[in-house]
């Protein structure tokens, strides 16, 4: 379950992080407004990172398909699919209003400011790419302690770093981030044909 919401929160992070104002540091909300606009004006978005974990992000509207560590896992706007590899068992389920907050950004939006303080931390070069680099904390204690959030000159994100209350660091390094994909519906929704020997677990 910590994994799952960490997913949750890296999905938050690559396509809403610019939506979690809290404290008034002007240059930090700058930044983020601009890399708000650049995502709303994306449309379908393919995403590639590496780091601490590999993984294939897609994006369009409220949507989203990730692949990352062995877990498949589909949103089309009301359901979920989340399939594990290793059991090979697929979890459907019908996301709350509060769960629907933790991987749609377009949630966010209404209740951003209670979630985070933020600082603009400077500068910073991440794997060769310079970029602007702001720090997010969580005014609610929880699995994460602090988030720093690198973003390129053209508002797109570089390097996201995940420091959890246990200490450890998780590290996404974004190697590809391309706009306006064509992704079509299906993408976003779990298709059984192509997992036949899967057992379904169905929380709806």
């Amino acid at each position: 379950m910590i994994m799952k919401r960490f997913y949750f929160s890296l999905l938050i992070l690559i396509t809403s992080v610019s939506a979690v104002f809290a404290q008034k540091d002007a240059k930090a909300q700058a930044i983020l407004d601009k890399t708000a606009a650049a995502y709303q004006k994306a449309e379908g978005i393919a995403i590639t990172f590496g780091g601490t974990q590999k993984g294939t992000l897609l994006l369009k509207g409220s949507c989203f398909y990730l692949d990352c560590a062995g877990v498949k896992s589909w949103f089309d706007g009301k359901t979920q699919w989340s399939y594990v590899q290793q059991n090979e068992e697929v979890t459907i389920s019908n996301p709350t209003a509060e769960e629907i907050q933790s991987v749609n950004p377009y949630a966010l939006i209404t209740s951003y400011k209670t979630l985070f303080n933020y600082r603009y931390k400077g500068a910073q070069t991440r794997n060769g790419r310079k970029g602007q680099e702001i720090v997010l904390t969580p005014r609610q204690k929880g699995d994460i302690q602090s988030i720093t959030f690198t973003v390129s000159a053209d508002y797109e994100p570089i390097y996201i770093g995940v420091k959890l209350s246990n200490g450890k660091t998780q590290e996404f390094n974004i190697t590809s981030y391309q706009t306006h994909r064509n992704l079509s519906s299906s993408i976003f929704r779990f298709d059984a044909k192509k997992y036949p020997n899967a057992e379904i677990i169905d929380m709806r």
